[in-house]
């Protein structure tokens, strides 16, 4: 009798766990995403519903785990939002460095120095960070400590005056990146990381290709950007300080990497690039204007007002397998932006 009953329990526990896998159980493989809807005027759209959207995920439509709106930045399951400023010394000459520091001065100065999220301000030189602040809603404050910090020194030195100068400033700038991310992932909330750049080269060194080797490499790099920069709660946004000064097809140059890369053999530098990168993150990149302190707040705006939805990711038939995301919107004249794709891993056997 007893083991008519064990048999009996067992079998109830394989029917109930069916069940609730079949209804949607979470798994690890759930994936958050930060939607921001904007107007054909670029104002953001309040007030949409689950049934307004559509996901797709490799063309298939995907069912959401949970969908809602953050709404003046109030949302107790976002919070604290904040807002990273980034200064470039990599990427920029010591012209536009100024001109990015003041830019960044003077938007913290907007609204009697009143910020409507903490931000903090991260100086970046060759010889790493020169300065980093502690997040703060007083932009008076902010430019105080912002006003201490001296220029970072070059420390390429010949190397920048050679054909090697492109690969270190890449180096660096990926580098920097990936500690900013993994020192993010451990702390709460969504955050804008708004990188004020030029970028940092996209092509190799005199128009050569990649070995085999440095495309695998740079592989991996991309796929742990696109686990890294979600996980964080990051969102990265680009503002070039050159703005139209710069030549509208050199400006332009990044869009050919935008699609995702699904191999090593289709991986380029230009997949490494800042803008790419941010556009992927569902950023943005804004290279028209020279008005950088307005560019700033355009993206600080995207936190008072996005939506947040989540959906279980499909597993990959192997390791790294690309899957590309499509947002539709059941809405006439409005633009989603929101991160462009994954890559799925395959399902780990039980008990590993």
């Amino acid at each position: 009798m007893r083991i008519v009953l064990r048999v009996w329990g067992l079998l109830v526990c394989l029917v109930v766990s069916l069940a609730f896998a079949q209804q949607g159980a979470p798994t690890d493989r759930v994936i958050t995403l930060n939607l921001a809807v904007t107007d054909k005027a670029g104002k953001a759209v309040t007030g949409l519903q689950q049934s307004d959207f559509a996901l797709l995920d490799n063309k298939q439509p995907r069912n959401l785990l949970s969908f809602h709106e953050v709404a003046g930045g109030t949302a107790a399951a976002d919070s604290p939002v904040q807002v990273i400023l980034l200064i470039d010394e990599i990427n920029t000459p010591f012209v536009g460095v100024a001109m990015e520091r003041e830019a960044v001065e003077k938007f913290l100065g907007l609204d009697g120095g009143k910020l409507a999220f903490p931000v903090s301000v991260v100086l970046l030189a060759d010889s790493g960070t020169a300065l980093r602040t502690q997040p703060s809603r007083d932009g008076t404050a902010l430019m105080a400590e912002l006003n201490k910090a001296e220029f970072g020194l070059r420390t390429i030195r010949k190397s920048l005056q050679g054909i090697y100068g492109a690969d270190d400033q890449r180096r660096l700038s990926i580098d920097a990146l990936d500690q900013l991310a993994k020192h993010e992932a451990a702390t709460p909330g969504r955050k804008l990381v708004v990188w004020i750049s030029p970028g940092w080269p996209l092509f190799p060194v005199l128009g050569g290709e990649l070995s085999a080797k440095d495309q695998q490499a740079t592989f991996t790099d991309i796929v742990a950007f696109s686990n890294m920069l979600p996980q964080a709660r990051i969102t990265l946004y680009n503002i070039d300080p050159w703005g139209p000064m710069q030549d509208q097809l050199q400006r332009n140059a990044y869009e050919q990497f935008l699609k995702g890369a699904r191999n090593p053999g289709q991986a380029q530098l230009g997949s490494l690039g800042l803008q790419v990168l941010a556009y992927r993150s569902g950023g943005r990149v804004l290279d028209a204007s020279n008005d950088v302190a307005g560019e700033i707040a355009t993206c600080v705006a995207d936190a008072k007002t996005y939506y947040v939805i989540a959906f279980d990711g499909l597993p990959g038939d192997g390791p790294n397998e690309y899957h590309d995301l499509e947002i539709k919107i059941d809405k006439p004249k409005l633009t989603v932006r929101a991160p462009s794709g994954y890559y799925a891993q395959p399902l780990r056997a039980p008990g590993r």
